[in-house]
C-alpha cells in the first residue's frame, strides 16, 4: 500500500482555541472510506502527535475518532495561555502545519 501526505487526502486540517489554555485540532476527510482506512491504520495516534509537537502524551487532553464527521480530533494544553506575553498565536490557528506532511496509507 502506498503512503501519501495527510494534506493530500484530508478535506480540512485546522487548529483553533479551545478556551484560553488549550488548542484543538480537526482532521476531516471528505470520503468515509479514506477516513476509515486511516483510522484503522492507527497512523494518527497520541504517541505520534506528541512526538510531532514535541510534547508529553499527557498534554493531549482529548483524542477522538469521530465517525459521524469522518474526523480525527485532538486537543492539547498550551504552554502559555492565549494572549499571554510572548504567546505567538493568540487564536491557536497556526498550529496545524506539522500535521500536513504526516504520511498515511492510501489505497485508492
Amino acid at each position: 500500500m502506498k503512503t501519501v501526505a495527510l494534506s493530500e487526502v484530508a478535506k480540512t486540517i485546522r487548529s483553533k482555541n479551545a478556551g484560553t489554555d488549550k488548542i484543538t485540532f480537526d482532521i476531516i476527510f471528505k470520503e468515509q472510506g479514506t477516513y476509515e482506512q486511516i483510522k484503522s491504520s492507527k497512523t494518527i495516534n497520541r504517541k505520534k502527535l506528541a512526538n510531532l509537537y514535541n510534547i508529553e502524551e499527557e498534554q493531549i487532553t482529548d483524542f477522538v475518532e469521530y465517525d459521524p464527521a469522518n474526523a480525527i480530533k485532538f486537543t492539547i494544553r498550551r504552554f502559555a495561555p492565549s494572549g499571554d506575553p510572548g504567546e505567538g498565536d493568540i487564536f491557536g490557528s497556526q498550529q496545524y502545519p506539522p500535521l500536513l506532511d504526516i504520511q498515511v496509507p492510501y489505497n485508492h
